[in-house]
């Protein structure tokens, strides 16, 4: 069935109207409830109509208006003349928010939407990793499951978009540049979203080609070991040692100044199967990649903190579709900053922090989301003011 256009009028986001409750990662928003509160405010006074001074109803800071009087009446008009005061405040209101909205340069929600293409589109193409416990795996019955495929869902609710119409496809770690992946006859398929563990770097942010989000978690780099290991502490003890890592991912160029007799995959689950065949002695990547295979094989596998104090920030491409870049940061923003939104925790709760307790020696991953500026989106007063997170 055809997704509908947002609201002409561009009152109503079409992301809001797009979100489902239930079961669905989204929640629902109510604008309109902003614009109750506001009218309810009004007749919040002690006195009645009649006493009231005149008031001057006129827009903040000075707009091209003219003011509207409203006069206290008594007699049999004075009901008739109440509501015309009442009609004249609700237009210079509206007045007054037109005038507003249009001195920003801004796109609202309903036109960001419309940019990034994804008006009528049927469903949303998103590319994440499929071996990776914890993270995102692909299960026998081809569902998808892990952190990154809650952060994805979250995303997608905030774009309008329902779990049955978010379609997964698995993502090799040199593809996420180029945004393909493969569907599931195994063709590469170009995507709108990857959500596949991409570390934020400058010559990443370089590439024209990538367009990174403001980071969804952070973590770093690390090393596992068939248990019994000695203790590993910095990388350059892995000098002349065989080890394994991601191809084109940051871990690789750490490694590399060691010297170490570095072995690439695209999958990381091949470096950990060659790892406990004995192949290799160390896998290096991210904590938060490894930390799944230890919980799920402890009396195998065991993690080493490297002690390295550059961070890896998780982002998501978009490439160079700028409207989707906004609205991306828009749903991060919302979950970083909105108390009401525990979509985020609820991912990190289920997935992250249970690995915890199998890789005591270092911090999986940050236990808080990483901040997320608001971006530069035009919305109606009662729009604005999301609810603030407490510090801490």
């Amino acid at each position: 069935m055809e997704r509908r256009d947002p609201d002409p009028g561009g009152v109503v986001d079409s992301v809001e109207s797009g979100r489902e409750s239930g079961a669905e990662p989204g929640r629902d928003r109510n604008p309109g409830a902003g614009v109750r509160k506001l009218l309810s405010m009004r007749s919040r006074t002690g006195r009645p109509e009649e006493e009231r001074e005149p008031q001057v109803v006129a827009p903040p800071d000075d707009p091209p208006v003219a003011p509207v009087v409203v006069r206290p009446a008594g007699g049999s008009g004075g009901r008739g003349l109440r509501l015309a005061g009442w009609l004249a405040a609700v237009v210079a209101a509206a007045i007054v928010a037109v005038w507003a909205v249009g001195r920003t340069g801004s796109p609202t929600e309903a036109e960001l939407m419309e940019q990034a293409g994804l008006n009528g589109k049927q469903r949303l193409l998103i590319g994440v990793k499929e071996d990776t416990p914890g993270i995102a795996m692909r299960l026998p019955d081809g569902t998808y499951e892990g952190f990154d495929i809650q952060i994805a869902l979250m995303i997608a609710a905030d774009l309008g978009f329902r779990a049955s119409e978010v379609e997964f496809l698995s993502i090799e770690t040199e593809d996420r540049a180029r945004m393909t992946a493969r569907n599931a006859a195994g063709q590469h398929v170009k995507v709108d979203l990857v959500v596949a563990t991409f570390s934020v770097t400058p010559a990443r942010r370089s590439n024209t080609a990538i367009g990174f989000s403001t980071p969804y978690l952070e973590t770093q780099q690390s090393v596992i070991t068939r248990t019994g290991h000695p203790d590993i502490t910095s990388l350059s003890q892995l000098r002349g040692k065989k080890v394994c890592t991601l191809a084109t991912s940051t871990s690789e160029t750490e490694v590399d100044k060691v010297g170490a007799d570095v072995t690439r995959k695209n999958r990381i689950s091949e470096c950990v199967a060659g790892l406990k065949d004995k192949e290799y002695e160390a896998v290096t990547t991210d904590t938060a990649l490894l930390a799944g295979f230890v919980r799920d094989e402890p009396d195998l596998l065991e993690h080493h903190d490297i002690g390295l104090e550059a961070s890896e920030q998780w982002a998501v491409n978009v490439g160079g579709n700028e409207a989707l870049r906004t609205l991306v940061n828009l749903s991060l923003h919302r979950s970083f900053t909105d108390p009401q939104d525990m979509r985020w925790e609820d991912a990190y709760e289920r997935f992250i922090a249970p690995m915890q307790k199998y890789s005591p020696k270092e911090q999986v991953a940050g236990r808080t989301q990483p901040p997320a500026p608001e971006p530069e989106v035009r919305r109606w007063p009662w729009e604005r003011g999301i609810p603030q997170r407490n510090a801490g």
